[in-house]
């Protein structure tokens, strides 16, 4: 392991968990990549954390986007409206599931004055979800625990948390089940659990080769070991005995400017002045750019090893996202929000 947390091997191993032609990935592929989740999903973001910073701040997640309105300002608003349909708080104290670099947690606790204690099993990210942290004079209030999402009972113990929320994380679990019956685990009775969870939507259908090719892009460039439709997530949760109060698919909402407009590319759909950069460096120019100096800066012994082949995964994640967006095969924002049971 790196002094700054990353593990070379997992970097340069990542691409080798998918076969590049969807129609040769197996279920001995996906069982392999289910079998050694924790790995595919480190190797993953050791690669692409810094890139995601580069290309997205510190929320990686997507948004929906109303006219003129900027791209930072999209994440917040997206982070409220979760924090607001959970009904949090004040003195609350919420899990956020695979918390990444630490972004929603300290947007949403400025928004609703809970306590957040962020769970992530990359030491990399924790490292600087806790450097950005302190720099925001946040400590009090934000803390970060590392731990493997599938075992929070056993880190946390049972009934501890007023709510927990998950924003585009749980999808990197071996199973939905097992995932959201440890979030069951944890809540307090009367406790809130709200998710935007990536999910294949109800037009998808995994028989058609070009539907099954979008799924697998994004489970390539995305870190995810199987995709999955929208209705597995719900019965999960009922399965695990949640009681579902809301569910949505945000990105079937009908907005002018869609979710995945960033990705795009095109710069004449930048909302904002600022946004043309943001914009730009998802342009073929702009893409160029960027991979030729992760290629430079690996070359020099800067970036880890590996990195440029994550960075290649993420354009093949990009066209799938697009693709799957346009569609309406895919969304990033299934928003359910779900309560446990006062009493079982």
């Amino acid at each position: 392991m790196g002094a700054d947390g990353r593990v070379n091997e997992r970097i340069e191993n990542y691409t080798k968990f998918w076969e590049k032609d969807s129609a040769k990935d197996t279920e001995t592929e996906r069982d392999n990549r289910l079998n050694n989740y924790t790995d595919v999903i480190n190797g993953y973001y050791d690669g692409a954390t810094e890139l995601y910073e580069y290309g997205w701040a510190q929320s990686f997640h997507f948004s929906r986007f109303y006219k003129g309105e900027a791209f930072l300002q999209s994440l917040a608003r997206h982070e409220h409206y979760l924090a607001a349909q959970m009904n949090l708080k004040p003195g609350m104290l919420v899990l956020d599931v695979g918390c990444g670099v630490g972004g929603p947690a300290r947007e949403i606790a400025r928004f609703a004055d809970v306590r957040i204690i962020g769970l992530n099993n990359n030491d990399f990210q924790i490292a600087r979800a806790r450097k950005y942290t302190k720099r925001a004079g946040l400590e009090e209030q934000v803390s970060f625990q590392k731990g493997d999402f599938m075992k929070l009972s056993e880190i946390f113990g049972e009934a501890k948390f007023d709510a927990v929320y998950a924003i585009e994380a749980t999808c990197h679990a071996p199973s939905f089940e097992g995932v959201y019956g440890e979030i069951m685990k944890v809540l307090k009775p009367g406790g809130t659990f709200g998710v935007y969870e990536w999910v294949m939507t109800p037009q998808w259908n995994p028989s058609i080769p070009s539907h099954k090719a979008i799924a697998h892009g994004i489970e390539v460039g995305d870190g995810i070991p199987e995709m999955r439709p929208q209705s597995a997530c719900i019965d999960a949760l009922k399965t695990v005995g949640f009681e579902i109060k809301h569910e949505e698919d945000l990105a079937d909402r009908p907005d002018e400017v869609p979710w995945y407009y960033p990705l795009e590319g095109d710069v004449s759909k930048a909302q904002t002045f600022w946004d043309y950069f943001t914009v730009w460096r998802m342009s073929w120019s702009g893409k160029i750019v960027t991979q030729s100096t992760v290629k430079v800066l690996e070359w020099i012994g800067v970036a880890p090893k590996g990195t440029y082949d994550v960075g290649e995964a993420l354009k093949v994640a990009a066209d799938a996202l697009v693709a799957g967006g346009r569609q309406k095969l895919f969304t990033p924002m299934f928003l359910v929000i779900s309560n446990k049971p006062t009493s079982s």
